[in-house]
């Protein structure tokens, strides 16, 4: 690769980190106004080391005899998560007092809006870590959005093409400048997360609460304030409202600036929004009416408690009310499966998205029907996109890696100690970016503070993986795309 792309990557990369360093403002002013100055000075020195390493990357220039190709966006892109998760980590090795291994973990599980945790203590812990783990994984939200929508699909990953000519068109016919779209997302999410602001305040949680909350909650990320997760308050109003806003993280943001332009039916005839809201209120009535016959719940509560964490595990976003593993090997199972769901493309969540779910269900019909009638032309479509062998193929490639990086993980893991359930489901939540596993250690009631140093930054590569679609990493091991 050449110098001059490496220079402008690594131009980019500075204006990120004076981005994070700036962003440390928002906990030392927190800080501040809970008069909590003892910790002012480790959030000080970290931005303050944070912004001399991007002023060092972005001081020489960005050379202009040299042009971004669509292969360097993959080193781009995974090479800024991994340096801006590097110099995240110093506050949290700071103030929590934790090792660096714990401190990168917990980093890189907010900036993926994983919401894996080895804090705990967080009902008594210091506000501005708490606001800081919040804004990580906000941060994280919204860059994961701007790849989605701008990068994914024109690098081909994992099927991410059939939405490419949505994105295209949005870009020409309604707004003609690119940066007028990131604008318009910008606002799109800054307006939901003060609306989940105002709703998580009316609904009971104090404002320091409520903030972190709304953030975590459209992010799709799930750290709390509390150790108890969700339960810590039992406000029915707080947990629906909670709900909403997963909802709302969990389906494709381009799709709301159609709306807010004037495409009323932009959200609601999206093939991939009405499959997302119809799987999860079908999943909430059955489960929920499940709980109900086999608990003392009655069953508005059952379907409000089944609904808080289907939807959390489905739009991976990590919240618990209650620990779902005492409900029985149905109910823990059925979590698992539900793990590898997903949300939509061009949202905060992660997972496989639904709608590969809808594309594989596409092909086998069309393959049943080729096998009734063998010389039968038969249409192959999806959202009004023909499926084309090249999407097919990539989504099949990306599906098959997205299984085989979750049984290699989960076998590294059992290397380091660990049983295999906790293995398992570890590497699962991992690469799904949903937060919690399944078991005693990493299940809803626990956290990742006991296992390995090597388990942990395992994990870490997981969480890595599955944010970034799995291909985007790997291309960068293979050997030809470091030839020139």
């Amino acid at each position: 690769m050449a110098l001059p792309t490496l220079r402008i990557i690594g131009f980019i990369i500075g204006i990120f980190l004076i981005t994070l360093a700036l962003s440390m403002a928002v906990p030392m002013l927190t800080l501040l106004i809970l008069e909590h100055p003892e910790d002012l000075e480790a959030f000080l020195w970290s931005s303050l080391i944070t912004l001399a390493a991007g002023l060092a990357l972005v001081i020489p220039g960005r050379p202009s005899n040299a042009q971004l190709r669509p292969r360097d966006m993959y080193l781009l892109t995974t090479g800024s998560w991994l340096v801006v998760c590097s110099f995240a980590a110093l506050p949290m090795m700071l103030i929590a007092h934790i090792s660096y291994t714990d401190a990168v973990f917990e980093t890189m599980s907010g900036i993926t809006t994983t919401g894996s945790t080895v804090l705990t203590g967080l009902d008594s812990m210091s506000p501005g870590i708490l606001i800081w783990r919040s804004l990580l994984q906000w941060l994280g939200g919204i860059g994961f959005i701007g790849m989605a929508v701008a990068i994914l699909p024109l690098l081909r990953v994992g099927g991410m093409r059939l939405f490419q000519t949505e994105s295209s068109d949005w870009g020409e016919k309604v707004m003609p400048r690119s940066h007028m779209a990131a604008k318009y997302l910008l606002l799109v999410y800054v307006a939901i997360t003060l609306f989940g602001v105002l709703a998580f305040w009316a609904s009971g949680m104090t404002l320091f609460e409520a903030f972190n909350h709304a953030m975590t909650s459209i992010s799709t990320g799930g750290y709390s304030t509390s150790d108890s997760s969700l339960a810590n308050w039992q406000q029915p109003a707080v947990h629906w409202t909670a709900v909403v806003l997963m909802l709302l993280g969990g389906m494709p943001f381009m799709l709301y600036v159609a709306f807010i332009r004037g495409n009323r039916r932009a959200l609601f005839r999206d093939h991939q929004v009405r499959g997302f809201l119809g799987f999860l209120v079908l999943t909430w009535l059955v489960f929920g009416t499940w709980l109900w016959l086999n608990s003392d719940y009655a069953w508005l509560d059952a379907v409000r408690i089944v609904a808080v964490n289907v939807t959390s595990v489905v739009t991976t976003t990590g919240f618990a009310l209650g620990d779902y593993t005492t409900w029985g090997s149905f109910a823990v199972l059925l979590f698992f499966y539900l793990t590898f769901v997903g949300g939509c493309s061009g949202s905060t969540a992660g997972g496989l998205k639904i709608f590969r779910f809808q594309v594989a269900f596409v092909l086998l019909k069309a393959n049943l029907m080729q096998l009734v009638h063998p010389r039968a032309v038969i249409k192959q479509q999806y959202n009004d996109h023909n499926l084309d062998e090249e999407i097919v193929r990539s989504l099949i490639t990306f599906s098959f890696f997205f299984t085989i990086t979750i049984g290699v993980l989960a076998l590294a893991l059992t290397l380091t100690g660990l049983d295999w359930i906790t293995a398992l489901t570890g590497a699962a939540t991992a690469v799904c970016n949903v937060g919690p596993g399944l078991g005693p250690i990493i299940g809803p009631a626990g956290n990742f503070a006991s296992l390995p140093d090597t388990a942990k930054w395992l994990l870490s590569i997981g969480m890595l993986l599955g944010r970034l679609e799995i291909l985007t990493v790997l291309v960068l091991v293979t050997r030809s795309f470091w030839k020139s």
